[in-house]
């Protein structure tokens, strides 16, 4: 309408598109702004520091236009404008405030408050609650409105909790539900002043982002309802440990209780909901601190002592990047080896990919998938190895119209909606996938790979992967005209057995097309361990397990030999999936020895405290010489992470380059008949550390198809033994509706302290199942 109506220069939609991004300037408040065709009055006022009023206003989803509070007058243009999502035009006069627009904005706060509940002393947003605080700033004194009220139920959506009563209908919900996390669970139920929020709850993933845009108490966590005030708690910057994604958050701290007054507990979790997103485990799986009783002297000197004895320390990747060096700094003193089974094939991989692509890093971040107006997925049930990804694909497909293609051996329910098309393969079939998407992605393919290609069997890896020609043809028709491409590559990946080759493969189609390339990390820090750690393949002799089970273990959880703070007590840095070092800070205490005070009775060069390694970070790895309290929280106006700093791109110069490393034929595909399982956590765990948590409930068993069941002879509810390797493990079986085929979802986040073989390297394995008879 405003362009419309602002058409100085008779401007068609064509030409509004010719002119994306054209330098403009606008008149705001008497202050001359810059910003660009395409813009809205609200971004360029944001960005100038000029403050327009908004109550539904969500940065990270499109306009909403509900609330009215953000109306504008422009010169020559008749009655207000919503400044939110009208397109500022080159030459625009804009005012902001005057007794009109202050009159309407007083009036609509009125509206909202007409028979909104004066319930403030209890409700779990006040103190931070937009309605208060605009009434506040409007002097809302006093209210000439009524209208009948009406009986609105309260209701309890799993962990949600929902208030109708105090709902203001701003829609912040609903569109964070749809256009970010991809679930349009929430809908508006219509019915004028009877409208409410609804759910389908099937579609729900109680991921808890609609509490946090909810600008006041009507979106709620049942697990923190009525047990806290937002005054109360302090607030501690960290970053989420559960996934490599590394999402910004805040734990809110406050005192146990009037029993334990100086005993510290961490009651939920918030974030910059303007411009990030928590999951699940993010929001509600806050509860894994270390409460084991400290240990004495004498124990401390024994776990020094089974370091010096050892001959392999052997850990995992949710570590911070300072553990790591130590770890690394222990190997270099003492002529261990170090083994990370996890991040030992993600540094392969990355490596090899490295030398071919000729950078040593890959080229995509969430930002970059966001921008996305065609994305290829393979490797990866992303929805539950890294929410943050499967957001961001969302974002490019609501905002972008982005064609995505999922490439996996089962079909993923949660993105059924979302796919342009699904690719199945079968199982161990990734090598000939990736080779066949290379030769149909790589116009030009490289002189000295040129017979590699020319050899390719597409016929025979056609049939023995499943997949079509006419598939590959048709991905390849789906990415004409599109100009932002990215490849995803998963957790399948770095397992599989020939992850050398594909890792060639991977590096050359970054190399040679226009796709951005995504190596997602596994775990919470598997890139930082990958870039810090010379690692070994296999332990030796006496092992020293680090937040894993060895001959001596030294852990955060179970009940380890010696008890080391978990991440929610550490402060530290990961190296997370968009190739920046963020810090995390310690939102409890922990009464006790870490990792740092038993290296420094080792060690010739000790540190004070783990955080003095920060600056010692591996600088010629894309680490810099900053220290941890010089590194920021938080986001800036423009939705900038500001936290820690970006990894530097290290490009080879032509002395480095690596001519070329041989890719080998395609090996026989591998034949996975009988019964198969994949290693997949339930929606929202990661580790031992999402167990622990009250608020995320779910349970170990082995998910399968009815067809699955089938095939192993069992029936849901069955306890059964899984043997892989003459090793034996027992899940209960559960048949699962939403699963398709003949592959059952294995799931390891119960484990703890527990060695399994299933869980190591490739993720799909062939095993025996037997049902135990009672």
């Amino acid at each position: 309408m405003y362009e419309m109506l602002l058409s100085w220069d008779g401007s068609s939609m064509s030409h509004r598109k010719e002119h994306r991004n054209k330098p403009i300037t606008v008149t705001i408040d008497g202050k001359v702004c810059s910003g660009v065709y395409g813009e809205t009055i609200l971004d360029i006022a944001r960005r100038n520091d000029i403050y327009i009023p908004t109550m539904c206003y969500l940065t990270k989803v499109s306009p909403i236009a509900s609330c009215r509070m953000c109306a504008v007058a422009v010169e020559g243009v008749d009655g207000l404008i919503l400044s939110c999502q009208e397109k500022a035009v080159d030459g625009a006069n804009i005012t902001t405030n005057n007794n009109e627009i202050e009159t309407h904005r007083v009036n609509i706060m009125k509206l909202y408050d007409v028979n909104h509940p004066l319930q403030c002393g209890v409700c779990d947003k006040s103190g931070e609650c937009d309605l208060q605080n605009k009434n506040l700033e409007f002097q809302v004194a006093s209210q000439e409105f009524a209208v009948k009220d009406m009986p609105r139920k309260a209701k309890k959506w799993g962990i949600l909790g929902y208030d109708p009563s105090l709902c203001i209908m701003c829609e912040k919900c609903v569109h964070t539900c749809n256009e970010v996390i991809g679930a349009s669970a929430l809908y508006i139920k219509p019915g004028g002043y009877k409208s409410t929020i609804d759910i389908k709850f099937s579609r729900c993933e109680q991921c808890g982002d609609c509490i946090s845009v909810c600008p006041v108490g009507a979106m709620v966590s049942n697990g923190y309802k009525y047990t806290a005030n937002a005054w109360e708690a302090n607030q501690v910057p960290a970053s989420c440990s559960h996934c490599s994604a590394g999402c910004a958050l805040y734990y809110d701290v406050k005192h146990a209780g009037i029993n334990n007054p100086f005993e510290s507990k961490i009651t939920r979790v918030k974030n910059d909901f303007e411009f990030s997103t928590l999951c699940g485990a993010g929001r509600f799986g806050f509860s894994f601190e270390n409460k084991n009783q400290p240990h004495t002297k004498e124990e401390f000197e024994q776990a020094v002592e089974a370091i010096k004895e050892a001959n392999s320390i052997k850990f995992n990747s949710y570590i911070t990047n300072e553990e790591a060096l130590i770890l690394q700094k222990l190997k270099e003193k003492l002529g261990i080896k170090l083994v990370n089974n996890d991040a030992y094939n993600y540094q392969q991989f990355l490596n090899t990919y490295s030398k071919i692509s000729e950078r040593n890093l890959y080229s995509a971040t969430n930002k970059t998938v966001s921008s996305s107006d065609a994305i290829i997925l393979i490797g990866s049930r992303i929805s539950r190895d890294n929410p943050a990804v499967k957001y961001h694909i969302n974002m490019a497909i609501k905002k972008q119209r982005a064609q995505f293609i999922y490439m996996h051996c089962i079909d993923d329910n949660a993105l059924v909606d979302k796919y342009t098309q699904f690719v199945k393969y079968e199982a161990s079939s990734e090598e000939a996938i990736l080779a066949m998407l290379a030769y149909y992605l790589i116009d030009e393919k490289p002189q000295e790979y040129k017979a590699y290609f020319d050899d390719l069997d597409i016929g025979y890896l056609s049939g023995e992967s499943s997949v079509g020609e006419e598939e590959l043809e048709d991905i390849k028709r789906k990415l004409i005209g599109r100009k932002n491409k990215t490849l995803l590559i998963g957790t399948d990946i770095y397992g599989h057995k020939n992850s050398k080759n594909i890792a060639i493969l991977v590096a050359l189609i970054e190399k040679y097309t226009d796709f951005n390339i995504m190596l997602i990390p596994s775990q919470t820090n598997t890139l930082g361990v990958s870039l810090i750690c010379d690692l070994d393949k296999e332990v030796e002799g006496k092992t020293i397990g680090y937040n894993v089970k060895g001959d001596y273990t030294i852990a955060s959880f179970d009940n380890p030999d010696f008890n080391v703070p978990a991440l929610n007590q550490q402060e530290g840095t990961f190296t997370n999936l968009d190739l920046r070092v963020l810090n995390t800070n310690a939102a409890l205490g922990f009464e006790g020895w870490c990792l740092n005070d038993i290296a420094n009775e080792i060690l010739d060069q000790k540190q004070k405290y783990t955080i003095d390694y920060t600056s010692c970070l591996p600088i010629d790895k894309g680490f810099k010489a900053i220290e941890f309290d010089n590194l920021n929280n938080g986001y800036d106006k423009y939705g900038n992470d500001l936290r820690g700093y970006d990894l530097e791109l290290k490009v080879k110069n032509e002395e480095c380059k690596v001519s070329s490393i041989e890719l080998t034929e395609v090996e026989e595909l591998d034949t996975f008949n009988g019964t198969v399982i994949y290693r997949c956590e339930p929606l929202h765990q990661f580790n031992y550390a999402t167990s622990k948590s009250l608020l995320l409930q779910s349970d170990d068993y082995l998910r399968g198809s009815a067809a699955f069941a089938t095939a192993a002879k069992i029936q849901s509810g069955d306890l059964v033994n899984i043997i892989y390797n003459g090793e034996s493990t027992q899940r209960k079986f559960k048949i699962d509706s939403t699963i398709k085929g003949t592959i059952a979802l294995y799931p390891t986040f119960h484990n703890g302290l527990v060695d399994d073989i299933i869980s190591k390297d490739y993720r799909y394995k062939q095993v025996k199942i037997e049902k135990v008879e009672e």
